[in-house]
């Protein structure tokens, strides 16, 4: 009997996906959870194991469609079966302006971009059905909810800006929607709201700030190459919209003196290796950081309107960098690991993030994210706030540096200053001005210098 492959649930508050590959053909046989496609939510990327074995029969679903989840997306048949013709992949949207080739001298234009480029610069160009790009918060959490949300409200008339979303950064998820619909607030709302309509008097528009002036990303005849953004990249560009929009960073930078830690780390790193985990900077970094943490409760807090929700479990966001995007795997409840768990936690969310096997709900609930340019030769980074928390910590590069240090006599008492070489790194804390002022900020990062810096063998 044939077996019809859905769409997965891959966490609660996601209601599609969108297949980015068929790893399979129709055609090809296929085993029992075989990676049968690949797929792609705002959570999480993931490879999709096949409910059954047989022949791939037919593929309903194009790359570069996105479904509601529990779609039929394909059909596996049994062994012999004739297959259907497969449906060709999707076609990137066009920009509503068409680049042309350039007339000028090559020497005066800039070299195309290619698919593999890291710039940071989009096409400039909206396309048909997101002509004007959202302002506020509201409008950005209205993009974010699912079709099925939106459909949801355009049946029953609601807007979803009065609804205070449960889903991450602020989404409004499909049960938040109808919990809103069966409590009587849409009708009480819309009630409300025509009365309102009826009674006022015409009012002259509230001033707001001046439209953005349109610049377009390339002048007509510059030499471009136009790549569609991935998935993830649109998710990481809504996200860090959405958190620019939400917090008023504000950043502090200490330089961290890594000379104790870089020999203990020399000292154990081998005995550490011998039980399976990877004794790291981040790993030592985060230790301490989970200890400040729970010195610092409202570091590891969130806002809600004008509440302030302080989370009683440390769960600790390690940001992964991959070929063409960002993502962060939360280490949950980080707080009751020792060393070497947090080590082991480390290697094995960034090892399965880069093989596209984490779950949903690995990448979800972090309280307070570590992130570390530092890896790619960066002295310090000035990170985004990852949404809803209130903070990230940014690690840069760990350099030998001059430095000055306090020489003893021969007898171990305090000398003169003298020049020493060591090993340092720079700490920025990126911080949501509007629950951490300078100070608590500058308490935060003391705590982990003076912690780095006199770092206990005892706590290994």
């Amino acid at each position: 009997m044939p077996t019809n492959v859905v769409m997965p649930q891959m966490g609660e508050s996601i209601a599609e996906g969108t297949i980015v590959r068929w790893i399979k053909k129709v055609g090809d046989s296929v085993d029992r959870d075989e990676p049968l496609f690949e797929i792609s939510t705002d959570k999480v990327d993931a490879e999709i194991p096949s409910p059954g074995a047989g022949v791939l029969t037919e593929i309903k679903v194009k790359e570069g469609e996105t479904v509601p989840v529990n779609s039929v997306v394909a059909v596996i048949g049994v062994a012999g079966e004739k297959a259907a013709a497969a449906p060709a992949a999707a076609p990137a949207k066009k920009p509503t302006r068409a680049a042309a080739t350039s007339e000028l001298p090559e020497a005066t234009v800039g070299q195309p971009e290619t698919p593999s480029s890291h710039s940071s610069q989009g096409n400039g160009f909206a396309d048909d059905e997101s002509a004007a790009a959202p302002t506020t918060i509201e409008e950005l959490r209205r993009q974010k909810s699912s079709p099925l949300v939106r459909r949801i409200a355009r049946e029953h008339n609601v807007d979803i800006r009065q609804i205070n979303g449960t889903g991450i950064s602020g989404r409004v998820t499909k049960s938040d929607i109808l919990g809103f619909i069966e409590s009587g607030a849409a009708q009480e709302a819309g009630g409300g709201a025509k009365r309102a309509a009826a009674q006022a008097p015409a009012a002259r528009p509230a001033p707001g700030p001046a439209p953005t002036a349109y610049v377009p990303a390339y002048r007509q005849g510059e030499k471009v190459e136009i790549v569609p953004m991935t998935i993830m990249r649109k998710k990481i560009a809504e996200h860090m919209v959405m958190s620019a929009h939400t917090s008023p960073h504000v950043y502090s930078v200490y330089e961290v003196d890594f000379h104790k830690l870089a020999q203990l780390r020399d000292k154990r790193k081998t005995e550490y290796e011998r039980i399976g985990a990877k004794l790291s900077f981040t790993a030592l970094i985060a230790k301490v950081v989970v200890d400040a943490l729970r010195a610092f409760p409202v570091v590891n807090a969130s806002i809600d309107g004008d509440n302030i929700v302080y989370k009683k479990d440390i769960n600790l966001g390690i940001a992964v960098a991959l070929d063409q995007g960002l993502i962060v795997p939360v280490i949950r409840n980080a707080d009751e690991k020792n060393l070497i768990g947090l080590s082991r936690s480390i290697e094995d969310l960034a090892s399965r993030a880069r093989s596209k096997k984490l779950n949903p709900d690995e990448v979800q609930g972090g309280t307070f994210t570590i992130t570390n340019p530092g890896i790619f030769g960066a002295v310090y980074g000035l990170p985004l706030i990852n949404q809803p928390q209130v903070a990230i910590l940014g690690v840069g590069g760990i350099e030998k540096r001059a430095v000055v240090v306090q020489a003893t006599d021969s007898g171990g008492r305090a000398d003169n200053d003298a020049i020493a070489i060591h090993p340092t790194c720079h700490l920025s804390l990126g911080y949501d001005h509007r629950l951490i002022d300078g100070a608590d900020a500058g308490r935060f990062l003391s705590y982990i210098k003076e912690r780095l810096e006199k770092f206990e063998e005892a706590w290994m």
